[in-house]
Formats: structure tokens, C-alpha cells, sequence
């Protein structure tokens, strides 16, 4: 079947839009549209970072490229997402270690040892150096992407409706929710809960129907998921602050002019600074909110939760790298 010339450019147009690739670069009205995706509401600092990301990636290109931001887990959860990066059928994604990276990033559990890093200073110094690198090269490889940079997903505390949990003996029959991470189960199976892995788009309900009893998460998540209305006792562990690498597909980025791909890149790094600012600032509110809303927080001995978890240490250094890596993030 014959088409009409001026339909096969339609139809080439049309596919290059939906796609996120392009067309020649002489067509009139040219636009590459670029999905997105998330997983946290939308007023998530997610949405921050990526709004960022759209912002200087539409301004550098004069508008030859358009960003959809799809949040809330609308395209999929994160290890779905980070799939679809690998395929190219969506732009990028916001990959956490526990959940959209861990199922295919051996490499990637180093983030998710429990009370690896002290604070967000220590945090950042080691995301941004030479382990960052390595484990964003075992990221790339994996999963045919191309790491912008690392955002994070805040500070993490143990929550539930039971009963405060102050010592690990008060996890005992617990079932809490963690990500599907080997690393994060195994932690908290040796804290003495019922480790439950499951997706966090089904969390809430999961909580209703009494399926697990809490979770772990930062203030954050708990405030603007309303995970409030169905928990009440938040110990401050502290045990995790939740790196997310900012994922975009290789398949879709060698696809694109040149300048473009730097503007990518341009956008990526600025999404880093943009969405690191919202978490603090955001986190601090929301710790306020929550407070208000009647929710009882609890100290906790992090000593005693600590020396629990050891054999995590001993039972994966060998999957991130071995035990001098570890002992670098411990010392920088």
C-alpha cells in the first residue's frame, strides 16, 4: 500500500513525539518530548527537582524540548520505571537504592546498609565522590542509562500503630514494610521484625487491611502520603538516608543532537541542588505538621539498634565491593 508523502511525515512526527526521539532537524515546529517519572505525590521534592530539570532543559534548548513529569507512581513503581529507562520507552526516572536500583544493582545495596552515613554532610561527600562513581558506572552498565547525579529521599524512621518501638525487642511480631532491597529485608529480619517487601504505591492500603503493622520512611512521605491517618508511634532511628540516582535512558540520549545531550546533562546537575534543597527545607515543615496532626515520636538508643544489625555488614560487604569499601564511605 502506497501512503501519501505528506502522511508518512505526519506519522514520523507524531512517532518522534510520543517516543521522545526526533525528527530531521530541519522540520518546521520540531518538539522531542521527554517522560518522566516518580514515585512520590506531587508535591513530593521529587516534583521540585524534576520542575528543575524541565525549567533549564526546556530554557537551554529555545523550546525544541518538552518535559512531561508523571508522579505518584502513574507510569509504574520505581522497578518498573528503572526498566523502562533501560528500554527507552520513558526519558528518566527517580531510582532509589532500595527500590528501583537494588533488584538489578548488586552494587547499589552499599546505600542501603543501615547507618552508613552519619549525617547529610557525610551523605553528600560520598554520593558525589569516587564511590557515587562507582556505584553510578555499575548503575549505567546495568541498566543503559546515564546517571545525572543523586538526589535523596530523606532521613528514615521506623513508624507504626502498635506500639512505640524503643528497643529492637519491641519489634518482636512486627510485620514492617521495607523496600525490596536484600539488604534492607535482612536488616530488619535481624532487628527482629517480620521484614515485608512490597511496593510503596500499595503501602497505604496494605496498612488499612492490617496486612503490615508500619514502616520505615522520612517525615516527608509520612506527612504528604497521609500514612498519618493510619499510624501513630514514630521512632527516631534514623537508621537510612535513601539515595535516588536520577536515571536517564542511554538509548533515548544517544538519540538526541548533541547539544541537546549537554543540556541534559546541564539540567540533571541542576535538578541535584534543587531537589536536595527541597528535602531539607520541605522535611522540616513537615516534622511540624506532623507533630500538630498528633503523632507521638520517641527517642530511641541508636547503640542497641547498631550493634543488631552487624552481620548485615558481614553478610554483603563481598555484593558492594568488600569491606574496605565500606570502611572508606565509614571514614570520609
Amino acid at each position: 500500500m502506497r501512503l501519501h508523502k505528506g502522511l508518512v511525515v505526519v506519522l514520523l512526527a507524531f512517532t518522534a513525539i510520543y517516543c521522545g526521539g526526533k525528527t530531521d532537524d530541519t522540520d518546521v515546529g520540531e518538539k522531542i518530548v521527554l517522560r518522566v517519572a516518580h514515585d512520590g505525590s506531587v508535591h513530593h521534592p521529587y516534583t521540585v527537582g524534576y520542575e528543575k530539570f524541565k525549567e533549564v532543559l526546556e530554557a537551554e534548548t529555545n523550546g525544541r524540548v518538552e518535559v512531561q513529569i508523571f508522579p505518584a507512581g502513574q507510569l509504574g513503581t520505581e522497578a518498573q520505571a528503572s526498566q523502562m529507562v533501560k528500554a527507552g520507552t520513558i526519558a528518566a526516572a527517580a531510582s532509589s537504592t532500595g527500590g528501583g536500583l537494588a533488584p538489578f544493582v548488586p552494587e547499589a545495596e552499599l546505600f542501603n546498609f543501615p547507618f552508613l552515613f552519619r549525617d547529610l554532610k557525610h551523605f553528600y561527600r560520598v554520593v558525589d565522590g569516587p564511590i557515587g562513581r562507582r556505584v553510578g558506572l555499575a548503575t549505567e552498565k546495568a541498566l543503559d542509562c546515564i546517571v545525572l547525579g543523586y538526589w535523596h529521599a530523606g532521613v528514615r524512621n521506623v513508624w507504626n500503630a502498635k506500639t512505640p518501638i524503643l528497643v529492637p525487642d519491641d519489634f518482636a511480631g512486627m510485620k514492617i514494610r521495607v523496600m525490596p532491597s536484600p539488604v534492607w529485608v535482612e536488616t530488619f529480619n535481624a532487628l527482629g521484625a517480620q521484614a515485608t517487601p512490597m511496593s510503596f504505591t500499595e503501602l497505604y492500603s496494605a496498612l488499612q487491611q492490617g496486612v503490615v503493622d508500619g514502616a520505615e520512611t522520612d517525615h516527608i512521605d509520612l506527612l504528604y502520603e497521609k500514612f498519618y491517618e493510619v499510624t501513630e508511634h514514630v521512632s527516631f532511628t534514623n537508621h537510612m538516608i535513601l539515595a535516588v540516582a536520577l536515571i536517564f535512558s542511554r538509548v533515548q540520549y544517544d538519540g538526541l543532537p548533541p547539544d541537546i545531550q549537554t543540556a541534559v546533562l546541564k539540567a540533571g546537575h541542576a535538578s541535584v541542588g534543587a531537589e536536595r534543597q527541597a528535602m531539607e527545607t520541605v522535611t522540616a515543615t513537615a516534622f511540624e505538621e506532623l507533630k500538630e496532626k498528633g503523632l507521638q515520636f520517641h527517642e530511641v538508643d541508636k547503640k542497641l539498634f547498631q550493634e543488631k544489625v552487624q552481620s548485615v555488614y558481614a553478610n554483603n560487604a563481598d555484593k558492594v565491593g568488600g569491606s574496605e569499601v565500606i570502611q572508606q564511605v565509614l571514614e570520609q
